[in-house]
């Protein structure tokens, strides 16, 4: 396949009269460029954390006002989640917007491993350009229906904590996706696809673990060590795998454990996942992991108590969404780089070694097909109250992992806003595929109303928890 360097539609942009570029989905994404590359950038450096994304959401809301948005603000008692919203009859179709970072992880936009001296925290799963990439296309979205006069209504849910903190949910427990009509939703990725990908149902839990300290060596027997508590607890967990059915996925850290190995620690602090690909047997998981806690405590003389910090149901994925977003990305000219861009992405491919995927990859749209994913997203709720459809865009380069430093560094890169900018241009095509095509939209509505069934209730798995908004301090 012959590579495509970096000669944009801009000149053809330029050539086409005003009301026609007004009238094209594509040039009004085009027109956005600029905005997805300095807003990118500015949420990457931010690199916040769930729930403490202040400057990251002040920055998407003041770009949504200045193009005449109507915001909600501080929406579901979360203070960085918002709804803005422009338009009047039609569907309502919102897009999703995230913008939290991931601790323990930085990385400047070197194509080798360079962590940032002092910064904590870094885009390792792209959502600088998730929020970028979204705003850009709601606000082309919003032009397109002003200059065609297509009645209906866009909006962009600001949407934080993904990671971890399930903020989606929140939003969704509290009706604000009730009166949508279809929601889009997108994810930076290492090539394009918009396959039927279902997702983990998943929760999460912090075990903290009380004893008595003492010295570990001149008065032992006057300790209880709250680490021991953490220690059984995983050992019986461990155990447990054995028991558990094959999709289940179990995974820990240990959040705290104690300062010095001569004092016996009093408070020790282990912070676990649980996923499976059903929400149910997530649910039945979880009492085997609190009697573990409960066995481990009794069993070191310490005192256990647990806070369920998140969950996430499984994502529900319609055929007909899906099936039409494959179609808009193949109608979609490939992303085309600068040399200097390629150059960059063959050193960050070294990282990879031999077995690295050709650069090609990024130019391809990959054919739709029905997948389980292994990961997790509150995504899953949203998609269970309202028809939903995702894309992913090549914004790093084929190979990366998520949560990696190559991932940080391409989501920080120029290399990354393109992806943003490709990913906005789906969306845009999709959305007015949604407003314009009433069979589509009564197929959709209907193929999710069988999924889900007749009897279904949403229920979700954070129980009446307030969002845990100090979850990241």
């Amino acid at each position: 396949m012959k590579l495509r360097i970096a000669l944009t539609a801009s000149c053809a942009l330029l050539a086409m009269p005003v009301a026609a570029q007004e009238a094209d989905p594509i040039a009004q994404v085009e027109a956005q460029k600029a905005r997805t590359e300095r807003v990118a950038k500015e949420i990457w450096q931010f690199a916040e954390l769930g729930y403490l994304e202040t400057k990251s959401s002040a920055l998407l809301v003041e770009e949504l006002q200045e193009a005449g948005f109507d915001i909600r603000p501080g929406v579901a008692g979360i203070p960085t989640a918002f709804v803005a919203e422009w338009g009047r009859g039609g569907p309502v179709i919102g897009l999703l917007a995230e913008f939290d970072a991931l601790p323990g992880i930085n990385q400047s936009t070197a194509p080798t491993r360079d962590p940032v001296e002092g910064k904590h925290a870094g885009h390792a799963c792209g959502h600088n350009l998730f929020g970028a990439g979204s705003l850009s296309a709601a606000i082309a979205i919003r032009n397109w229906l002003e200059a065609t006069g297509t009645p209906g209504r866009v909006r962009l849910y600001g949407t934080p904590a993904e990671e971890g903190g399930s903020g989606k949910v929140y939003m969704a427990r509290a009706g604000l996706f009730d009166d949508a009509d279809f929601v889009i939703d997108w994810h930076p990725a290492d090539r394009n696809s918009a396959t039927s990908r279902m997702s983990l149902a998943n929760r999460s839990g912090k075990f903290r673990f009380r004893g008595v300290s003492a010295h570990a060596a001149g008065a032992p027997e006057r300790g209880r060590s709250a680490l021991d508590g953490v220690e059984a607890m995983n050992m019986m967990v461990n155990m447990m795998r054995e028991h558990t059915t094959m999709d289940t996925r179990i995974h820990y850290v240990i959040t705290e454990g104690g300062a010095a190995p001569n004092v016996v620690p009093d408070f020790a602090e282990v912070f676990y996942y649980v996923r499976h690909s059903d929400a149910d047997e997530v649910r039945a998981l979880w009492p085997r992991l609190e009697a573990a806690a409960k066995g481990a405590a009794m069993g070191t003389g310490t005192e256990v108590d647990w806070e369920i910090i998140h969950g996430n149901n499984p994502t529900l994925p319609l055929e007909s969404l899906q099936r039409m977003m494959t179609a808009k990305l193949e109608q979609l000219d490939p992303l085309q780089y600068t040399a200097e861009e390629l150059a960059w992405a063959d050193t960050i491919r070294e990282s990879f070694g031999e077995d690295a995927p050709a650069q090609a990859s990024a130019y391809e749209v990959q054919p739709w097909m029905v997948q389980t994913g292994y990961g997790s997203t509150d995504v899953g709720d949203v998609s269970r109250a309202v028809p939903t459809v995702s894309v992913r865009t090549a914004a790093w380069v084929p190979g990366t992992a998520a949560h990696s430093w190559q991932a940080v560094a391409a989501s920080g890169h120029s290399y990354g806003a393109k992806g943003a900018q490709h990913a906005a241009k789906a969306m845009i095509l999709a959305a007015v595929e949604l407003y314009t095509n009433p069979q589509l939209r009564e197929t959709a509505r209907a193929e999710f109303e069988a999924a889900l069934g007749a009897d279904y209730v949403y229920e979700s798995l954070l129980g009446d928890r307030a969002p845990p908004l100090d979850y990241r301090k």
